[in-house]
């Protein structure tokens, strides 16, 4: 009972955090794309700014994938056996390695730095240094992240599937 519950809120809290980087790999960061340097930086600023300002909905989303993902975890291994237990435990290291460690040590990171330019004060040249420094490598680390995330809910997916 406990363990359907948290795989089932896992699937569903890595399925809506992998939803939303999917939104910004194919659609907010392409439109973002499309401006100058100084809009680019500055309209980043912004939707990062609602989340560094701990908007509560994506935090319960965002640390609840991983609470209730750890949590279905530790009882799927009383529960489960043989492939769907090394299914779980290769879905929890994927979406951990490969999403959560990514986010704290890549992008996040790179968010903060973006956050220090200061759009008007910054030189055009200043500006595109700073977009340059950020955009490509910020794109690649949230595909990346993506695409792990899609694996992890899918994996979640058959593992709901499998019982």
């Amino acid at each position: 009972m406990f363990f359907d519950v948290a795989l089932v809120s896992a699937a569903l809290t890595c399925a809506l955090v992998s939803g939303l980087l999917l939104g910004f790999a194919v659609v907010a960061m392409p439109g973002l794309g499309t401006l100058d340097d100084r809009d680019y930086i500055r309209a980043f600023q912004v939707m990062d700014r609602v989340i560094q300002n701990r908007q509560p909905l994506f935090m319960l989303i965002w640390l609840g994938s991983v609470l209730t993902l750890v949590a279905a975890l530790v009882l799927g291994l009383g529960e489960l056996a043989g492939g769907r237990r090394l299914l779980l435990m290769v879905a929890t290291l994927v979406y951990l390695v490969g999403v959560q460690v990514p986010t704290a040590t890549v992008n996040i990171p790179l968010n903060n730095e973006i956050q220090q330019v200061d759009v008007d004060a910054a030189s055009t040249a200043e500006a595109a240094e700073a977009r340059e420094r950020f955009e490509a490598r910020w794109n690649r680390w949230n595909a990346i992240r993506t695409i792990l995330g899609c694996a992890t809910s899918l994996a979640l997916l058959v593992l709901l599937l499998w019982r």
